[in-house]
């Protein structure tokens, strides 16, 4: 069956199966405790997450301290993001399959199956710097010069411009005196 059909019977069928649990708990319970109930679950959810959002943060940076790839870890943590979101759709049934993916067993199979049914490529990159250590600034050639007891020599090709350079000049490259560097006045 093609994805784009199976969006669209969710989206068709989901707030059709919604509305019809809804009127079936509203005849039992009441309406107004029917409202009560789905805000009550909107809030436990996003409780939920806040507190096993913070255990499985915890546990993912110990792994990542250790120099491990928190791979499950990543997974069930996207699995209790689409719980919370289930859990604030109100609805009883977006709520049951929220419930459920808040429930750790449940959560590590799913995250089982996701891992084993997908393809990962882990790549570790290294943190090297180029160069020196600490105060180290790379310079293009003309970015630099060198005063010798007053009279500066610029890098291998003269004429270049940067901020770095304290030659007297404007910043648009003029003379103070309005020449531009080869020596010609600008017209006014």
């Amino acid at each position: 069956m093609p994805i784009g059909l199976i969006i669209l019977l969710l989206l068709i069928g989901l707030p059709l199966v919604e509305i019809t649990v809804f009127i079936q708990v509203g005849s039992e319970i009441g309406a107004l405790w029917t409202i009560l109930l789905t805000v009550a679950t909107a809030i436990a959810g996003s409780l939920m997450l806040r507190i096993q959002g913070l255990t499985l943060l915890t546990r993912m940076r110990g792994e990542m301290d250790r120099g491990e790839v928190p791979g499950a870890d990543l997974v069930e943590g996207a699995l209790m993001v689409v719980a919370s979101i289930l859990l604030l759709i109100p609805g009883f049934v977006t709520d049951a399959f929220g419930l459920l993916l808040f429930v750790p067993p449940v959560r590590r199979i799913i995250a089982g199956q996701v891992i084993r049914n997908a393809r990962v490529t882990v790549v570790r990159a290294e943190a090297q710097r180029r160069g020196g250590g600490a105060g180290v600034v790379d310079l293009d050639a003309d970015d630099w010069e060198t005063k010798d007891g007053g009279a500066g020599r610029r890098g291998p090709s003269s004429g270049g411009s940067s901020p770095w350079i304290s030659d007297g000049r404007n910043p648009d490259g003029r003379n103070p005196d309005g020449r531009n560097p080869g020596g010609n006045r600008e017209p006014d």
